[in-house]
């Protein structure tokens, strides 16, 4: 009960202590709120061609076939590897859009259960990896970097890392 209360007033209890704070030093909040605001829609707005190429991109991969050819040739590799063949579109969703990977995730976890290999495999690979390209189209194109090659290579060096600890873990604790 107790815990039920804290969680629900301290956001409300957060923003009025903010708001007094704020008050003391005598900040025009609502103004600078508005300029908060106005400063956001400038980012998105910057942002959005970013955004708009990657999920197109993104459909296109998927709707192009070109998945389930990924999927056909990567067939052998991922069972010597111990992966199995359901999880490897997540292998590639994942660093594109944690959306999509989420999405197919649910479908997993739908149609093998949370209990199963691939669920749990699917799960840990959701939960250790980041959208690497996401991340870095949108916090590289709000500063304005145009050659991110170094922090792509790092970003993807730690997600298939994150993957093969998931594939490993997930085969030794779970046989």
């Amino acid at each position: 009960m107790l815990f039920h209360a804290v969680s629900v007033w301290t956001m409300p209890l957060f923003i009025l202590l903010i708001l007094v704070y704020a008050f003391s030093r005598k900040v025009r909040v609502y103004e600078v709120f508005l300029q908060g605001v106005e400063d956001g829609l400038q980012v998105g707005v910057r942002l959005f061609p970013f955004l708009l190429g990657i999920f197109t991109a993104l459909a296109v991969f998927r709707s192009s076939g070109a998945m389930d050819l990924l999927l056909n040739l990567t067939a052998p590799l991922a069972k010597l590897a111990g992966l199995p063949r359901e999880i490897v579109p997540l292998l590639v969703l994942k660093p594109l859009s944690g959306t999509a990977a989420l999405g197919y995730m649910g479908e997993l976890l739908q149609k093998h259960g949370p209990d199963s290999v691939i669920g749990r495999m699917a799960a840990a690979v959701q939960g250790s990896t980041e959208t690497t390209f996401y991340v870095l189209t949108v916090y590289l194109g709000a500063i304005g970097i145009k050659k991110p090659q170094h922090l792509l290579a790092v970003g993807l060096l730690a997600d298939w890392a994150a993957f093969a600890a998931a594939i490993i873990l997930v085969n030794f604790l779970c046989p």
